[in-house]
Formats: structure tokens, C-alpha cells, sequence
């Protein structure tokens, strides 16, 4: 069966409780990467809200939550490693950013075959440890955007 290419337009969410401990996941296919929630749309016309609740609930089983667009876009270079997944010729994607607040103690469930592996830091150390520079970034702004919820 041939999959459809992906569509270079996807969602990063940013995980946290409100004491702002971020939810990092470890990559099954790149163990060393950790990274928030991300994952592109499935159809042109999937609303981005929905986007990142599915990719949330299919990547740590977490349904629930306060979902906030952050109105941010990021663009950037697919990696040459993930460019097969994409229609040829496609070479950057957009990345639109939310954060989802939950409680802390929420369980998580991780899909094996995309992470193995969970961690909840502080802000600050969730940021050092990600592997991607955009979602490095978001995560700093984590605090500016949780105050904006309040």
C-alpha cells in the first residue's frame, strides 16, 4: 500500500502543568531527540486545533486539557533524514505552535513506535534538551503565554 505523501504544514504543542513542567518525549527513530508534541495534518482542510488534540492523544494518550493557539509560525528545513516522507521537491514545512495546559500528575501513554521514552522538566531544562531549535524556542516562551492564560 502506498502512503500519501505528508503535508509540509504541522503542529509543535507544548505540554505543561501550570508550575510550567514541560512533557518531553524521546523519538523511537532518533533515540537522543527529545521534543514536545508534533505532527502534521492529515487532510488539507483538518483544522489546526484538532491537528494538535490528535497528535496529543495519539503520541502520550492525554485527551484532555486547556489548548491555546499561540498564534505563533515557524518555518524551517525539513531534515534531509524525513524528506522521503514529503511529495518530492518539498523542502520546508510550517509549523504552527500551542501549548496544552494540564494537571500536573496527568498519566501519560506513550505510542511505542513513535517515542519511548517521557520526562517532565522545568522549562528551562525542557528547552536545553530539545533537539529542535523552533521547539527550543516555543519552550522559552512558555512563561509569556502561560501568564497570557491566567
Amino acid at each position: 500500500m502506498n502512503r500519501p505523501f505528508k503535508i509540509p504544514r504541522s503542529v509543535l504543542v507544548v505540554v505543561h502543568t501550570p508550575a510550567l513542567e514541560v512533557l518531553l518525549i524521546e523519538r523511537a527513530d532518533k533515540p537522543g531527540f527529545w521534543q514536545s508534541v508534533t505532527g502534521s495534518l492529515d487532510a488539507e482542510d483538518e483544522p489546526l486545533d484538532l491537528t494538535a488534540r490528535r497528535e496529543v492523544a495519539e503520541e502520550t494518550g492525554i485527551t484532555g486539557g486547556t489548548l491555546q493557539d499561540w498564534r505563533l509560525e515557524n518555518v524551517y528545513e525539513i531534515y534531509p533524514v524525513w524528506r522521503h516522507r514529503y511529495a518530492p521537491g518539498v523542502t520546508h514545512n510550517t509549523e504552527h505552535v500551542f501549548g496544552l495546559t494540564v494537571p500536573a500528575g496527568t498519566p501519560v501513554r506513550l505510542n511505542p513506535r513513535e517515542h519511548t521514552a517521557q520526562v517532565w522538566l522545568p522549562w528551562r531544562a525542557a528547552a536545553d534538551r530539545c533537539f529542535s531549535p523552533s521547539n527550543a524556542e516555543a519552550i522559552l516562551q512558555l512563561p509569556r503565554f502561560a501568564a497570557e492564560c491566567d
